[in-house]
């Protein structure tokens, strides 16, 4: 499509944007008695009209049916969970069974690798990639410090190239075929959070079980943005926060992925607790683990409910919206939005640089800049003038326009905002 840097141009896409009036369903902050442009769904999504009213139902239950409403609420508690089973395994690609949802996402990983890394002496390696998210590199250290080996050892990283700001594929297959029989576990975020590069899941995860390695995921940045296939991947298991693209409110509940083929494996260990017990004697109160069988047979302890309503009424609605209308709408305004900062870096000769890629299949709905020569002084002027971004270190914005609240004209007046910054800083 061409694209023209106007306001004018910017409404007509609106105009023809199947999903604008999913933008009316969100709350904005206002800064300066103005909605902000929120580019930080890819930190925390907004909070939705539904959101509230679903923790308002869950918190009309407890006050009129206490105890009670574990089983005579509108939605029973103590089968709350499996209301996500069919959306949420439409979003992820799975079947219903391999869903669940409990905890947060470094626990629920945490918790998957008492099944998916079991080292020894000859198989005890990990692969990440470079730079991925702390909380991951902590706790792949700390799995690994917890099996008695080294990490600096035990821990491989698949770095970038000189020069270069992602990492190339073919030197993620190459590492994992370089390790070889020493590989337990490949475990990668689906989608780089500095960057917004994605992964080609479906070959990383065939090329580790083609030495023997398990291969699990990390999506807090790929679930609800991006196509996913976990089951046809063949992905043994995954974890993902939903606070992100889902909007479910700050630190809220993981979704969680095991493949079906690991369902009925009485050889994989695991950390059990009663609600991941056989559900229809679970409150016979038993004193040996029979666990259900699915992705629900990881669960622990009973649910937070509180929690798990605004993470319903997210799912439902992207059940409504549907991943290709979102994913064809994340192709598009990604695209606009790159448009408009190659605008304005030829209008005020600027000299940032975009480091995600520029194949919209290789990237998510996100794009970072490297703001060379401009520093922390022009995210400064954005935030004070309504647009919500991201800044990481060394000097880069993250801009996220997240398909379900973001217009089109908001990429066209963040490039004015953003020309006027880079203008009053000189």
């Amino acid at each position: 499509m061409h694209f023209e840097n106007t306001r004018e141009f910017a409404r007509s896409l609106d105009v023809q944007d199947s999903l604008s009036s999913y933008r009316d369903e969100f709350f904005f902050p206002e800064v300066n008695g103005r909605r902000v442009i929120y580019f930080t769904g890819n930190s925390l999504g907004l909070q939705s009209r539904r959101a509230k009213q679903y923790v308002d139902e869950v918190m009309d239950d407890w006050a009129k049916l206490a105890v009670e409403g574990h089983f005579y609420a509108d939605k029973p508690w103590w089968d709350y969970h499996e209301r996500f089973a069919g959306p949420l395994s439409q979003i992820v690609g799975a079947l219903p069974d391999e869903i669940t949802v409990m905890n947060t996402l470094t626990v629920n990983l945490h918790l998957m690798m008492v099944s998916f890394y079991r080292p020894t002496p000859q198989r005890y390696k990990i692969i990440c990639e470079e730079k991925a998210f702390p909380s991951d590199q902590y706790m792949i250290q700390s799995q690994v410090r917890f099996h008695g080996y080294n990490p600096h050892e035990a821990i491989v990283e698949i770095k970038r190239r000189e020069g270069e700001h992602n990492i190339r594929h073919e030197d993620v297959l190459a590492k994992i075929a370089e390790v070889g029989n020493e590989l337990a576990l490949v475990l990668i975020g689906g989608v780089n959070y500095y960057t917004g590069q994605v992964f080609d899941m479906k070959a990383i995860t065939q090329a580790g079980h083609d030495v023997g390695a398990y291969v699990g995921w990390d999506l807090a940045h790929a679930a609800g943005n991006i196509k996913l296939e976990l089951h046809d991947w063949n992905v043994d298991f995954a974890a993902w926060c939903s606070y992100k693209y889902m909007n479910s409110g700050p630190g809220n509940a993981s979704g969680c992925f095991v493949h079906q083929m690991h369902h009925n494996n009485p050889g994989l260990p695991r950390f059990a607790g009663w609600w991941g017990h056989n559900k229809e004697r679970r409150f016979k109160m038993e004193p040996d683990f029979d666990p259900v069988r699915g992705a629900d047979g990881w669960q622990i302890s009973n649910l937070p409910i509180l929690t798990l309503a605004p993470y319903l009424a997210s799912v439902e609605m992207f059940a409504e919206a549907g991943m290709d209308a979102l994913i064809a709408k994340r192709n598009q305004i990604t695209s606009y939005l790159e448009f408009i900062l190659h605008e304005i870096d030829k209008e005020v000769d600027s000299n940032f640089e975009i480091i995600t890629p520029s194949d919209p299949s290789a990237r998510a709905c996100q794009l970072s800049v490297f703001l060379h020569g401009e520093g922390r002084s022009l995210f400064d002027y954005l935030m004070q003038n309504g647009v919500i971004t991201d800044w990481r270190e060394p000097n880069v914005i993250r801009l996220a326009p997240v398909p379900l609240y973001c217009s089109f004209e908001d990429m066209y007046d963040f490039g004015q905002i953003l020309k006027q910054g880079i203008l009053s800083l000189h």
